[in-house]
């Protein structure tokens, strides 16, 4: 049984994997090969992350396929539904790298506050001279405690995000269309403590938020959740930070908000048109910038591997 880790599968994912009899191809296999891949070497089990696409002609043309295996939580690049209808499992791991994105939220979250990202890019020419120049230029940080973040999404990452901010002192709102309300345990010097969280409505949070979190998938109809009439809602000098995907804040709105002030920093993550982001997004100096690293994190890529290992070996037990 072959199992095609077309995107990479961490060493700890593919000893589970060998070690149930199965046989783990890692080797890149380009997008426009890999029906006739697929089919000539009769994989039966296919596991991506973001980069390849896994649609209809795919699962149509290869009939060896029984399992698509997302390596993380969204599925924009797999026909889920379809798969379904023409029975291939497509199984994920939602739990497996919440806690590494939550972390990299928090981490632009304090780079943003305090204009660590475009310091960095800045200080090499402090030896010239410039050194009083960027001390002035930061001077006006802020800090994350007291302050608001509004949550929009609040699966296992913004809960995970919810901790964080709670622990450094923030209070938090979030939304949710799926949730009414919730409450969240922190784990605090080995004792737990449950903090019940304030849901609201999107028009609520965009108006109380500080610093807003997306945490959500690209909605069904193509659209920007967060536009031009969502930014007008916010905060003057609100911050705003995308770990979700690409697509779900609308880039240009995005580009006037932060030129009128709107917003006064933002990070991102995540891209519309990755791995070539538009130019005029990248080099603005109030945006923060990773590449799609939000589960890139040993710990997380151990997790996911074994979990998608795990998941394989009991559908076919099954």
């Amino acid at each position: 049984m072959k199992v095609l880790a077309n995107d990479g599968i961490s060493k700890s994912g593919i000893l589970v994997l060998e070690k149930a009899g199965f046989e783990v191809i890692t080797n890149k296999v380009n997008q426009e090969d890999l029906i006739n891949f697929i089919n000539s070497e009769k994989v039966e089990v296919i596991l991506v992350r973001s980069a390849t696409q896994v649609r209809k002609d795919i699962i149509l043309g290869c009939p060896s396929l029984k399992i698509i295996g997302r390596g993380g939580v969204g599925m924009d690049n797999i026909d889920v539904e379809f798969a379904k209808e023409n029975g291939l499992e497509v199984i994920n791991t939602p739990a497996a790298s919440s806690q590494s994105v939550a972390e990299l939220v928090m981490g632009h979250l304090f780079s943003i506050s305090r204009s660590i990202y475009d310091s960095n890019r800045n200080m090499p020419n402090a030896s010239n001279g410039e050194f009083k120049t960027l001390k002035k230029k930061y001077a006006k940080g802020a800090e994350l405690r007291g302050k608001t973040i509004g949550i929009i999404g609040f699966g296992r990452i913004g809960q995970f995000t919810a901790k964080y901010a709670l622990g450094n002192g923030m209070n938090v709102v979030a939304f949710d269309p799926f949730i009414n309300e919730i409450s969240i345990s922190l784990e605090i010097a080995n004792q737990n403590l449950d903090v019940p969280i304030k849901m609201c409505s999107m028009d609520d949070l965009l108006s109380k938020a500080d610093y807003i979190s997306l945490h959500v998938p690209m909605p069904k109809d193509g659209n920007a959740l967060i536009g031009a009439n969502e930014f007008a809602k916010m905060k003057d000098g609100v911050r705003i930070v995308n770990a979700a995907r690409g697509g779900v804040i609308d880039e240009d709105a995005l580009l006037e908000a932060i030129s009128n002030g709107k917003v006064a920093d933002a990070a991102l993550d995540v891209f519309v048109g990755e791995p070539n982001p538009r130019k005029d997004l990248i080099s603005n100096e109030k945006i923060a910038l990773t590449p799609h690293i939000g589960a890139a994190t040993s710990e997380a890529q151990d997790r996911i591997g074994t979990e998608l290992g795990d998941k394989i070996i009991s559908f076919y037990k099954n």
